[in-house]
């Protein structure tokens, strides 16, 4: 890797999905390289390495979970699973055949993906092994959990945490988050986002006792950190 640029390996059968992805990376400086069959990766892999692999599970030819499982056996490159899969099982799986992180693509969030790619390939400029997103959010469930603790969120707790998660490391004003906390239109105070972060701040240290990864910027609002 040289400076901020990687050469990013996308390994996805739906064409506009890779091209939006490509976009993505390259307003970033990346340079993506669009596989849609399995069966090419390794190849791809041989002939020129990544610097990390974005990897969809459902794929001709050769599944995602097979050609990750192949690649570790060859390769400590970094491989963060897209898939449309929510199960906890399918994750789990993932992350057990050598997955370092794992994106759930319903609904599809580039914001989301952008982040977690910076956040390891961060780590890997600093020679530590990428780890997976402490922070598993499943949107079509209305489900989440914090190191692998589920956390039992109101309605308002999920849209809150999930409009941090979405770019961690942004700060959000109050105002920015007091939009997403209802879809009614009813009338609420800023102060009512204080309220509800203070909630998930217990709930969060609840499950991870001595970690919070949220932070208050004075002033302007709060931030997620992973």
């Amino acid at each position: 890797m040289n400076g901020a640029s990687a050469r990013i390996l996308v390994v996805e059968d739906e064409p506009k999905m890779a091209s939006l992805i490509g976009d993505y990376l390259r307003a970033e400086g990346h340079e993506p390289q669009w596989i849609a069959d399995g069966r090419e990766v390794l190849p791809a892999m041989e002939a020129q390495p990544a610097d990390l692999v974005l990897l969809d599970i459902m794929l001709p030819g050769m599944d995602g979970l097979a050609v990750c499982r192949a690649l570790r056996e060859r390769s400590d490159v970094p491989i963060v699973m897209l898939t449309a899969r929510v199960e906890e099982a399918d994750r789990l799986l993932g992350l057990d055949l050598g997955a370092d992180d794992y994106i759930c693509k319903t609904p599809f969030s580039p914001r989301e993906i952008m982040a977690r790619v910076r956040a390891i390939l961060r780590r890997a400029r600093r020679g530590l092994p990428p780890t997976p997103s402490p922070l598993q959010i499943d949107e079509a469930g209305w489900r989440a959990s914090w190191r692998g603790v589920p956390l039992e969120l109101t309605p308002v707790e999920f849209r809150l945490l999930k409009a941090l998660a979405a770019t961690p490391g942004r700060v959000f004003s109050r105002d920015s988050l007091l939009d997403r906390l209802h879809d009614d239109g009813r009338a609420v105070t800023d102060r009512a986002v204080d309220s509800h972060i203070k909630n998930l701040r217990r709930k969060l240290e609840a499950a991870a006792p001595g970690q919070d990864p949220i932070r208050s910027i004075y002033g302007v609002g709060y931030k997620l950190e992973l």
